[in-house]
């Protein structure tokens, strides 16, 4: 009899132990589930964080072109409203009924009026005769020997030449010595 008790109490605590491995079983494949939903939510995230940069991205993109057209666009409101006073002048030169040299002379103050603009536009003009030659700012288009000049010296300047601070907007056209 004794074998008999035995062999259902081993059957019981066999029962007990299946049902606590299933239940630790039934655990772990929910832990795996709360771990792969866990991982599948930092994923959505991640494309979402990843969406949202692209798309502020290309509107910072969109931004910064438009800034672009409109200050270059407002530069050259500036530039043109400058010249805008010479074009009146000699429209009026052209207008008026005058002699050779009150036309010189309006010719004159238009010079000394559209220089005067370019220079507050931040122009300078540069390449005098007497300069030491400068290849960065000069373009010799003749040279002579003298021995009465210096090396590298303009003689002649055919073409003043311009800039804004470093950048050169056109060279001078010069004529050089030795």
């Amino acid at each position: 009899m004794s074998k008999e008790k035995k062999e259902p109490i081993k059957s019981e605590e066999a029962e007990e132990v299946r049902e606590e491995t299933e239940t630790a079983e039934a655990e772990e494949v929910k832990e795996e589930k709360t771990k792969e939903e866990e991982l599948l939510e930092q994923l959505e995230a991640s494309k979402d964080a990843h969406l949202r940069t692209a798309a502020e991205y290309a509107n910072y993109r969109a931004r910064s072109a438009k800034e672009k057209e409109q200050t270059y666009n407002n530069a050259k409101g500036a530039v043109v409203a400058e010249i805008l006073p010479v074009i009146d002048n000699i429209e009026r030169a052209i207008s008026a009924e005058s002699d050779y040299d009150s036309l010189k002379k309006g010719v004159e103050m238009t010079l000394e009026g559209l220089v005067g603009a370019l220079t507050k536009l931040g122009v300078e003009s540069f390449g005098e005769a007497g300069d030491s030659f400068d290849p960065a700012l000069h373009n010799a288009v003749m040279h002579i020997e003298d021995d009465t000049l210096d090396e590298n010296v303009i003689t002649d300047v055919f073409q003043k030449g311009y800039k804004i601070g470093d950048r050169v907007i056109r060279p001078a056209m010069v004529k050089t010595a030795n």
